[in-house]
């Protein structure tokens, strides 16, 4: 591969790589189940934070690998919760 001044792309930058889901997840009710779901879903390999609603029942998770609907309901599922799906 040749590059040419000015012609050969840029790698990208960390918000580039990384990417954002969010999740419905029933049964959260307070503080402590959003701390249960966080640090279930936190402790998956590629993720970089996550964020739980209880009141809004919504989980946001940022990653930078590959994250599959199974991996976080089975994360959810270890913290006592049920995930419904992607919002």
């Amino acid at each position: 591969m040749v590059f040419r001044r000015g012609k050969h792309p840029s790698p990208p930058s960390l918000e580039e790589a990384m990417s954002t889901a969010v999740f419905t997840v029933s049964g959260m009710s307070c503080g402590h189940c959003e701390k249960s779901v966080s640090e279930e879903i936190g402790s998956l390999p590629g993720v970089t934070g996550v964020s739980a609603d209880a009141k809004a029942g919504t989980v946001t998770v940022a990653h930078e690998l590959p994250l599959t609907d199974d991996v976080v309901r089975a994360a959810v599922d270890e913290a006592g919760y049920q995930l419904v799906g992607r919002a």
